[in-house]
C-alpha cells in the first residue's frame, strides 16, 4: 500500500479511471506497430531493398496503405497515436502512476510527451488525407525556418542538443531497465520477466541511439548553417550504413527498433497506468 506523496500521486492518476487505461493501452499497442514497420523497413534497406519507402513513420504508413482495408488501417493508427497523446495529457493534468506521478517535473515531462504525440498524430492524419511528406522533407523545412529566426543558430542548435541528449537519456534509461517500475507484473513468471527486459533494454538502446544522432545532424546543421545536414528518421538510419561497421550497424539498430514494438505490446500488457 502506497502512503505519503506516493499515495497521492496513485490517486490523482487513478482519474479518468477506464477511458484512461483505454486510452494508454492502445497507444502503446500503436506505438508498437509504427516501430516493427519502420524496423522491418530498416532491415530491408540494410541488405538493399526498401522498395522505394523511408525507413520512417511515413514509410510505414505507406506498407498499410498497401493492405488490404490500407486507409482504415491508418485510420486506426491515427486514432490510437491520439489515445496516446490524450493518456499523456492526462498525466500531464492529474498526474501519473506510480511514485511521485504528480511531481511538477512528472507533469512537465508529460507535456511534453502530449505535444510530441499530438505532432504525430497530426502527420498521420494529414497522410490519410493525401497530404503526407518525409520525415527528412519536414526536419529540412523545420531547420529551415528555424535558421531563419532571429538567434535561429541558437535555437536550432538548443534543439538539436536536446534530441540528441534526450537520445542519451532514453538509451541509459533503458540499459539500466527503469522501466521496470512502471511495469505490474506481479503474476507474471521469470521467463516473461526475463524476456520483458531483453525487449526494453534492446529496444530502447536502440531507441536511444536513433535519437542520439538525429539530434547531433541537427546540431551540426545549426553549426554549418546548413538545414540539408538536418535528417528525418530514415536519413538517420542510412547513414548507420556509413561507418565502420556498414550495414551490419544499421542492421542491428533495425532489430532493436523492432524489439522496442514488440516492447510497447509488452508495455499495453502490463504498464501501470
Amino acid at each position: 500500500m502506497r502512503t505519503g506523496a506516493a499515495s497521492k500521486g496513485a490517486r490523482a492518476a487513478s482519474r479518468g479511471g477506464g477511458a484512461r487505461e483505454v486510452a494508454a493501452r492502445s497507444g502503446l499497442v500503436t506505438r508498437g506497430v509504427l516501430y516493427v514497420l519502420i524496423g522491418l523497413l530498416a532491415l530491408r534497406v540494410a541488405f538493399g531493398g526498401g522498395g522505394g519507402k523511408e525507413a520512417d513513420r511515413q514509410g510505414a504508413l505507406q506498407e498499410l496503405a498497401e493492405k488490404p482495408f490500407g486507409i482504415v488501417l491508418i485510420w486506426a493508427v491515427g486514432i490510437g497515436v491520439v489515445c496516446m497523446m490524450l493518456w499523456r495529457l492526462s498525466e500531464a493534468v492529474f498526474g501519473a502512476a506510480g511514485p511521485k506521478g504528480d511531481k511538477p517535473l512528472k507533469r512537465l515531462a508529460s507535456a511534453g510527451r502530449c505535444v510530441f504525440y499530438g505532432t504525430v498524430a497530426f502527420s498521420v492524419l494529414t497522410f490519410s488525407m493525401g497530404r503526407g511528406r518525409s520525415g527528412d522533407e519536414q526536419s529540412r523545412d523545420v531547420t529551415a525556418k528555424a535558421l531563419d529566426l532571429p538567434a535561429g543558430q541558437w535555437l536550432v542548435g538548443a534543439a538539436g542538443l536536446g534530441i540528441g541528449i534526450a537520445g542519451l537519456v532514453i538509451a541509459v534509461q533503458a540499459a539500466r531497465r527503469t522501466f521496470r517500475k512502471h511495469l505490474a507484473m506481479g503474476g507474471a513468471s521469470a521467463k516473461w520477466r526475463k524476456i520483458v527486459d531483453f525487449l526494453g533494454v534492446g529496444g530502447g538502446v536502440a531507441r536511444g541511439a536513433v535519437f542520439a544522432a538525429a539530434g547531433g545532424f541537427v546540431v551540426y546543421a545549426a553549426l554549418s548553417y546548413d538545414p540539408a545536414q538536418a535528417k528525418g528518421i530514415d536519413d538517420t538510419l542510412r547513414s548507420f550504413t556509413q561507418t565502420a561497421a556498414g550495414p551490419w550497424l544499421l542492421v542491428a539498430v533495425a532489430v532493436g527498433l523492432v524489439l522496442f514494438g514488440v516492447f510497447s505490446w509488452a508495455m499495453a500488457r502490463w504498464r501501470e497506468v
